[in-house]
């Protein structure tokens, strides 16, 4: 990790002057949930000891944390800047953040809104409220409930989520349906398409645009003057707009549109996100009936045993034996979350204006929640982690989950789920024979220690994380962790797409078709030099040269992918149809030129044999077809080929 001097930052931030910070209330939680620590003093102590050094160390530009009871806002506070260039501080009361995802808690809200009015039902078939249809899966409809609790069964959608100029929601949502790939109710799969989808249904039973209807509904009746879901800002608060970044060495990006805007395009300072909290904490005072407020909290969604689960909208987290619920939120600028304890009535709430080296925005946010639950949440009960099954059980579990896992969350109708594929998450075991489960390793929140506590449900020593497997007649039918449960399940990778094996033979093959790519004009010009004849004619000599052409498209194509995933990664918003055309391109280049590799290299295989040469002679030619073979299996299972455009 690169760090800036944690001096630097100090000086740098006593220079801009002092930040804000505001004070409210600490009365209305529940005393005895609560450590007699909790206020403004010890929590601007503890939290001046954490921050500023977190970010620093991260490359963060800004921050802003929030810290609600049922009475009011208890601290808020601004750490770093919102503007490097401009060297302008973040402040609690007047800088805007953009919270992400955490906007789906505001549709979620407008949704519940409706059905208190009758206007809604959480369980009919949502095609009762829309002017177009979405067809059945497995004879089965979509409700409100599912799309609340990220189970309508749709894939990922990333088309025209982020675009460069907005996009009507009528229009994204007719024009981005994405198709659905699990049966209703079933799978946790994380869906901003439904969450957009939601939004649009609202403002179709409300007769109101979606915008217009959480100005009037929730932003007016709370007073948050400083929130807008308006894209591009009003002009009102443009200036208090903070700048995001990918970390604190590199320009800022300009201001995200969100065309799914009821999923994720709030723009809100921390003093009003501590507005909705506290409403959410006092059972939806000013914007829901306290029965409606209490269905949205306590629901818990079907899961995995021993993981948290959806409530209606908020996301469950459990901590120290308390039940917190909640969002995340991430844009390519932004990185969020907004934590209650209903029990305890507080809240915590975090936005970061950049990623920071390595991501490392995740790993703060989780370890702010878990050192401000330890800190004022003791545990309810304290646990004594001891294995729940005898050694050699635990050993026969652990070899039954390791292996390769699909996420839930992702494509698998159109040419991005090759990102599935390259990015299946690996769970093994490590030397002394522990859980090995890497994806939680590359976050950095660990390091982790897991015990079997229940057969099937592993807990980190170290931290309140859980993982947890369904098995099945001994069969592993979905794992998942506490962090990422409610709304994704990871799914044993089929033999046949299995990245731990295809991979390495991936590898092999491209470095294979590489070779003849390079040796096919290199023996030409061996040849020419010496004056040496190519000892193949006719068919075989085309066959040959063929195989050379077709090894140079394949790479070329390849190579063409790898341009797309970088140009992507910078700029989100080409997905939006700035990339249509290469992306076409590559999807008609790739299929043709390894269908062509592989005629090509088994014509030049099979004349070879025709001369009555010996097998290891052929070796060569073998594994060239058999990494055209390869590449042609990747082409068609991961969808890398066709003209349509709905991913």
């Amino acid at each position: 990790m690169r760090l800036i001097s944690c001096l630097a930052m100090i000086l740098a931030l006593m220079l801009c002057g002092p930040l804000a910070a505001q004070t409210g209330s600490a009365q209305g939680q529940d005393q005895s949930a609560v450590d007699p620590r909790f206020g403004p003093t010890d929590i601007d102590a503890w939290l001046d000891g954490f921050v500023p050094l977190a970010i620093t160390q991260a490359n963060i530009a800004g921050a802003v944390i929030v810290v609600v009871d049922r009475g009011g806002i208890v601290f808020q506070q601004g750490y770093g800047l919102s503007d490097i260039a401009a060297a302008k501080p973040v402040s609690a009361t007047d800088t805007l953040f953009r919270p992400g995802s955490i906007s789906k808690l505001f549709t979620w809200t407008a949704v519940m809104q409706q059905v208190e009015r009758g206007h809604l039902d959480l369980d009919a078939d949502i095609n009762t409220y829309l002017d177009f249809e979405i067809p059945p899966y497995q004879d089965q409809p979509i409700t409100l409930r599912q799309i609340m609790t990220h189970t309508p069964g749709f894939e990922e959608a990333l088309r025209y989520l982020f675009t460069a100029d907005l996009m009507p929601l009528e229009t994204y949502i007719k024009q981005s349906l994405p198709a659905r790939v699990f049966a209703p109710g079933s799978t946790p799969a994380y869906s901003n398409y439904g969450s957009a989808l939601a939004g649009y249904i609202v403002e179709r039973v409300s007769s109101m645009p979606f915008n217009d209807y959480v100005d009037a509904n929730i932003l007016g009746p709370l007073d948050m003057t400083n929130a807008t879901f308006a894209q591009p800002l009003p002009a009102a608060l443009a200036d208090q707009m903070a700048r995001g970044y990918q970390d604190a060495r590199s320009p800022p990006r300009d201001f995200e549109i969100i065309s799914a805007a009821p999923a994720g395009a709030l723009s809100a300072s921390g003093q009003d996100m501590g507005k909705f909290m506290i409403a959410h904490l006092n059972a939806g005072r000013g914007l829901l009936r306290p029965a409606t407020a209490r269905m949205m909290h306590d629901y818990r969604a079907p899961g995995i045993d021993g993981l948290n689960r959806m409530a209606l909208g908020f996301v469950e987290k459990w901590v120290n034996g308390h039940r917190g619920i909640g969002h995340g939120g991430d844009t390519q600028g932004f990185h969020s979350d907004l934590t209650l304890f209903p029990d305890a009535g507080i809240g915590l709430y975090i936005s970061l204006n950049s990623g920071g080296t390595a991501g490392e925005s995740f790993a703060i946010r989780q370890l702010l929640l878990e050192g401000f639950a330890d800190r004022y949440l003791p545990e309810v009960a304290p646990i004594d982690l001891v294995p729940g099954v005898d050694a050699e059980t635990a050993r026969a579990h652990l070899d039954l989950v390791a292996g390769s896992y699909v996420s839930s969350r992702g494509s698998f109708t159109n040419f991005l789920s090759l990102a599935g594929f390259l990015g299946q998450t690996p769970v093994g075991k490590t030397a002394d024979g522990k859980l090995s489960f890497p994806m939680l390793d590359s976050i950095g929140i660990g390091p982790f220690d897991w015990v079997e506590v229940e057969p099937f449900i592993w807990q980190d020593r170290y931290s309140s994380q859980t993982i947890a497997a369904e098995v099945i007649d001994g069969q592993v039918v979905r794992l998942s962790t506490d962090i990422f449960s409610p709304v994704t399940v990871l799914t044993p990778a089929p033999a046949s797409q299995n990245a731990a094996t295809l991979l390495p033979l991936l590898v092999v093959a491209l470095l294979t078709i590489l070779l003849q790519a390079v040796l096919w004009p290199t023996r030409l010009l061996v040849r020419r030099k010496f004056g040496a004849a190519l000892a193949l004619d006719g068919g075989h000599l085309a066959a040959y040269r063929l195989t050379g052409l077709f090894s140079w498209v394949v790479l070329i194509a390849i190579i063409g992918w790898v341009v797309f995933a970088i140009a992507v990664s910078a700029d989100v918003t080409l997905l939006g149809g700035g990339l249509d055309w290469l992306i076409n391109a590559l999807r008609i280049v790739l299929p043709l030129a390894a269908i062509g590799l592989v005629l090509a290299s088994a014509a030049h295989l099979i004349l070879s044999f025709n001369k009555g040469r010996a097998w290891l002679s052929h070796l060569g030619r073998i594994l060239l077809l058999l990494s055209a073979l390869l590449i042609l299996w990747i082409v068609f299972s991961f969808n890398l080929y066709g003209l349509g455009l709905q991913f």
